[in-house]
C-alpha cells in the first residue's frame, strides 16, 4: 500500500488491487480528521467483485457492456464476462497496476493490456498528486492496437453519506433506464435536472442517473460532520453516474467519458459514444476532490 500526503490531504493506494485509492482523509481548520472517500473498517482492496469503496479506474470502457458486447457501429466484438449482466468497468479494476513514478505526494501509476481474446491493446495511466487545495486523479488511455477501436472510461469513487447530505449538480439531461440500468431512451431537463435544487440525497429509495450535458461540478454537503466535498472534472468526463441503492451510507457521482451502456447499447452510443481511437491515438481526462468546513 502507497501513502501520499501533501498539506491536510493523506491517500492510500494499492497499485496490486485496480490501482485503487483506498482513502483519502482531510484534516480541518480544527485539526479533525475526515474521511473523503466511504472506506468501511476492516475491508480490503480485492478484485473479485467492485470494491463499494474508495475510488477505481473504469477503463477500457466504464459502465456496463451488456452481453459482454462491444459496438460502435464500426467495430463489433466481445470480451470478457466479469458480471452476471455481461462485463462491467471494463478491466483496470481487476488487473496490478505497476508503479512508475513515486514521490511524497505524488505517484504514476501503469497497466497495460497486450493479450486477450478480444483485440483491446493498451496502455493505461493514473496520475494521482496531492497538493494544498486537493487531490486530482488523470488518466491516460492509448490505444496500443494495430486499428481502430472504440474506447471510454472514468473513475469511480464513492463518498460517505449520512441523513442530511445534499448532493448539488446540473445537467441538460439523462438517460432513462428500463430493467438492469439498460437504456430506454433519453430526456431533456429544463431546470437542471434531479440535483440542481441541492436536496438532501437519501430518500430511502435507490437512486440512478446516467448524466448528459454535466457542467463539471458536482458539491457533496453534510452538515452533522461539518464537511463539504467538491468533485470536477475535465471536459472529456462529462457523463456522470449518480448511484446509491436505499439506505445505504454512501453516494456515487462517477465522471465518465460516455454514458452508461455506451459500448453495447445502440441508443446510448447514439447520445454519448465511446472515443474511436486511431492506433497510437490518447484519450486524457481529469477528476479533482477538494474539501472545505460547513
Amino acid at each position: 500500500m502507497l501513502t501520499l500526503s501533501a498539506e491536510r490531504y493523506c491517500a492510500r493506494i494499492a497499485p496490486e488491487a485496480g490501482g485503487m485509492i483506498a482513502s483519502l482523509d482531510w484534516q480541518g481548520p480544527d485539526s479533525r480528521t475526515h474521511a473523503l472517500l466511504h472506506a468501511p473498517a476492516g475491508l480490503a482492496p480485492q478484485t473479485e467483485t467492485p470494491n463499494k469503496f474508495g475510488i477505481w479506474a473504469m477503463l477500457p470502457f466504464a459502465n456496463r457492456a451488456f452481453d459482454s458486447l462491444v459496438d460502435d457501429g464500426h467495430t463489433r466484438f466481445n470480451v470478457p464476462s466479469n458480471n452476471p449482466a455481461g462485463t462491467i468497468h471494463g478491466f483496470g479494476w481487476q488487473s496490478a497496476w505497476r508503479v512508475e513514478q513515486k514521490g511524497v505526494g505524488h505517484t504514476v501509476l501503469v497497466h497495460r493490456r497486450s493479450a486477450g481474446a478480444d483485440p483491446y491493446r493498451y496502455l493505461a495511466k493514473q496520475e494521482i498528486r496531492l497538493d494544498e487545495s486537493g487531490m486530482t486523479v488523470v488518466l491516460s488511455l492509448t490505444n496500443e492496437a494495430d486499428q481502430a477501436l472504440p474506447f471510454g472510461m472514468g473513475l469511480h469513487p464513492w463518498f460517505p453519506c449520512a441523513a442530511d447530505t445534499r448532493l448539488g449538480m446540473t445537467a441538460t439531461g439523462a438517460l432513462i433506464f428500463g430493467d438492469l440500468f439498460r437504456a430506454t431512451g433519453t430526456q431533456a431537463f429544463t431546470d437542471g435536472g434531479p440535483y440542481a435544487g441541492n436536496p438532501v440525497f437519501a430518500t430511502g429509495a435507490e437512486s440512478a442517473w446516467s448524466f448528459l450535458g454535466w457542467d463539471g461540478t458536482a458539491r457533496i454537503e453534510t452538515p452533522s460532520s461539518g464537511l463539504a466535498i467538491t468533485v470536477s472534472a475535465s471536459e472529456s468526463l462529462r457523463c456522470p453516474v449518480v448511484w446509491a441503492p436505499g439506505g445505504v451510507d454512501f453516494l456515487c457521482v462517477e465522471p465518465q467519458s460516455h454514458a452508461a451502456g455506451a459500448p453495447s447499447e445502440k441508443i446510448v452510443r447514439e447520445a454519448s459514444p465511446l472515443a474511436r481511437l486511431q492506433p497510437g491515438e490518447t484519450l486524457e481526462g481529469w477528476m479533482r476532490i477538494a474539501a472545505e468546513a460547513l
